[in-house]
């Protein structure tokens, strides 16, 4: 079976579902990266430097690509006609771990929940991983709402100590299992 251009060019890579279109990062959005990734609200959730800025998104940008073109993970942004990034969604594929954000004036659209969809149904059935999971502070109510909405469970795993910018916490597990194949 002769490989997809998408499989020889990474950077190619599309998702489409759920009214979105998630590509790889560009040069062109360094921009959108600074006004999406420089909000407290995504400093404080998430690792990204803070203040978030335009030498953050290079090196955004290149450890995205690297991990593309290495097959570690897809670091895409979520986009609803793959132009204009409104936010990220994330697949380590090594602890099959999905994360997620978006910017603070597109929330309220279920972007979150439609991406997460479009990345666990790639997990799922492109790069064959039986299970996904979401890593939430216990208490972040809209991460919460986006897991149940997406189909995911929490685990029975215990909560796992994390420490992140001097800012200690836990975090549970919520999973997501491949569908079982139909019995024809």
């Amino acid at each position: 079976m002769e490989p997809t251009p998408q499989e020889q060019d990474p950077e190619r890579l599309r998702l489409t579902g759920h009214g979105l279109v998630l590509r790889p990062w560009t040069g062109t959005d360094l921009a959108a990266m600074v006004e999406i990734f420089d909000d407290p609200d995504i400093a404080y959730r998430t690792p990204f430097a803070s203040p978030f800025d335009v030498a953050a998104a290079r090196t955004h940008l290149r450890n995205a690509r690297t991990g593309l073109a290495e097959g570690r993970s897809l670091r895409l942004a979520i986009t609803v006609d793959g132009d204009r990034a409104l936010g990220e969604v994330l697949l380590n594929v090594t602890t099959a771990t999905i994360g997620y954000c978006v910017g603070a004036a597109y929330r309220g659209r279920r972007l979150a929940v439609r991406a997460v969809e479009v990345m666990t149904d790639h997990a799922h059935r492109g790069l064959g991983l039986p299970r996904v999971h979401l890593e939430i502070e216990p208490g972040n109510r809209p991460s919460e709402g986006v897991a149940r909405a997406a189909g995911f469970r929490l685990s029975g795993k215990a909560p796992e100590r994390v420490t992140d910018k001097g800012r200690e916490f836990t975090v549970l597990t919520w999973t997501h299992d491949a569908p079982s194949p139909v019995n024809e």
